[in-house]
């Protein structure tokens, strides 16, 4: 298993050899799942999954501590700006969320030099702080099927509206037609008006 200081390292050269607190406990937090859950990490299959529920610098710590990477597909955003995660073990579905306690901030002075500010302190506390009084963990259960979420690999499909392929069991199924989520009305982009879409073809 890697010590702590490469996870560290690991996850400072995906910010530009870089070093913030919220990476430290992405760290902390994923080795503190491994121990829940009794998995060995990092991970180098698929059998861990994580929800995070900030994107950012946490990420990036609990990607190196356990192996779970978006381009995997065992990592999945819920986007509630909150430093917290749950880990999932996906063959037992046992699931622990798992979140700083909220003195941690302050106690992270006790556990780094004296005279550092605030980032520094923390940068430097969360580190050396013992997982008992640096996190707090909960024992969940999914209220979604992780199953339908990870899907199967090699499904693809094609969308009715548009004419893009959809992969990952993504599609909406509406009065016989497949369609992609934009088309069934719910993307996250709109479409311009035709009239735009001339002139930015056609500029005069």
């Amino acid at each position: 298993m890697p010590t702590l200081q490469t996870l560290f390292d690991a996850s400072a050269q995906r910010h530009r050899n870089h070093l913030c607190p919220r990476q430290v406990l992405g760290v902390r937090m994923g080795l503190y799942a491994g121990e829940l859950l009794g998995l060995d990490l990092p991970q180098t299959d698929k059998r861990l999954y994580t929800f995070v529920e900030s994107d950012g610098c946490l990420t990036d710590g609990v990607a190196v501590a356990t192996g779970c990477w978006w381009g995997s597909r065992t990592m999945y955003l819920m986007d509630y700006g909150k430093t917290a995660a749950t880990f999932v073990d996906t063959l037992t579905e046992r699931a622990f969320r798992i979140w700083p306690a909220v003195e941690s901030r302050q106690r992270a002075y006790d556990y780094a030099p004296e005279g550092l500010d605030r980032w520094h302190a923390q940068l430097v506390g969360y580190q050396n702080m013992p997982t008992a009084e640096l996190l707090q963990a909960q024992t969940v259960t999914l209220a979604l099927s992780l199953r339908t979420l990870i899907s199967h690999h090699g499904g693809r499909v094609v969308c009715d509206g548009c004419g893009e392929d959809i992969i990952n069991e993504r599609e909406v199924r509406r009065g016989g037609q497949v369609l992609c989520r934009a088309c069934a009305g719910n993307g996250y982009y709109q479409l311009p008006a035709v009239d735009s879409v001339r002139s930015v073809l056609c500029p005069a």
